[in-house]
């Protein structure tokens, strides 16, 4: 296990990043979701809440160039779970699951982002919640070695969440032209304080130049009901 907020700033670039755990109390489930850019459009967004989930919208609109790829709704809260991607994917999990289908089976149907030369990762995370408990799962859909028409999924499952630990995934390694896409199992971390702590630890963490946007989540386990953070450092 290494410690978040080192592992988060070890790069300029991790790109996206979904953390989900359990808070060190055993109490809560825990959820974070950034986004990183390096273009002006991918820097031109804010988070906004819509109801019980979440969106990214345009900070400046009339600046908006292309929206494929940047606006989204990063998070779902279902009855028994909570859906966040770095897509549109979070709607394809969300349409299977209200249909008795699987997350696997969802993002099956999906791919990398069509943005060569880097071909973006997917990258997702449900969280499902029973008896007083949750698991968690997570996914990476990537390019193989960079190529256009060869996709890797890859799905991780977490049946005993322990307290105080997490796992932490997204999209790139490192920064880079073209930008290498993130590589093995999502990382064990550390899941640290209250949510006003973790936030600020994970916002702190990431490099200030790229930074735009984080947005966190403790689910009290007991009652179902969910805190929220959003920081963004377009204002």
């Amino acid at each position: 296990m290494v410690d978040l907020k080192k592992e988060i700033s070890s790069t300029t670039y991790p790109g996206r990043g979904i953390i989900i755990g359990k808070s060190a109390d055993g109490k809560k489930a825990v959820i974070g979701y950034f986004i990183m850019g390096r273009s002006a459009n991918s820097r031109n967004r804010v988070f906004v809440k819509e109801g019980n989930d979440l969106k990214t919208q345009a900070f400046d609109p009339s600046k908006l160039v292309d929206p494929s790829l940047i606006i989204y709704a990063p998070v779902r809260t279902l009855e028994n779970a909570t859906i966040v991607t770095n897509g549109d994917q979070t709607d394809t999990a969300r349409d299977f699951i209200l249909e008795g289908k699987t997350f696997e089976e969802a993002l099956r149907t999906r791919t990398f982002e069509p943005d060569p030369p880097n071909f973006t990762p997917r990258i997702s995370g449900i969280l499902e919640f029973a008896d007083g408990d949750f698991s968690y799962k997570m996914s990476i859909l990537k390019s193989n070695c960079g190529r256009e028409d060869s996709a890797l999924r890859f799905f991780y499952e977490y049946a005993q969440p322990v307290a105080g630990e997490g796992h932490f995934i997204h999209t790139y390694k490192c920064d880079g032209n073209p930008i290498p896409s993130f590589e093995g199992e999502p990382t064990l971390v550390t899941v640290e304080g209250d949510i006003d702590e973790f936030t600020n630890n994970v916002w702190n963490a990431l490099n200030e130049d790229n930074k735009v946007s984080l947005y966190t989540r403790f689910i009290d386990l007991a009652t179902g009901e969910f805190e929220d953070r959003i920081v963004n450092k377009n204002q």
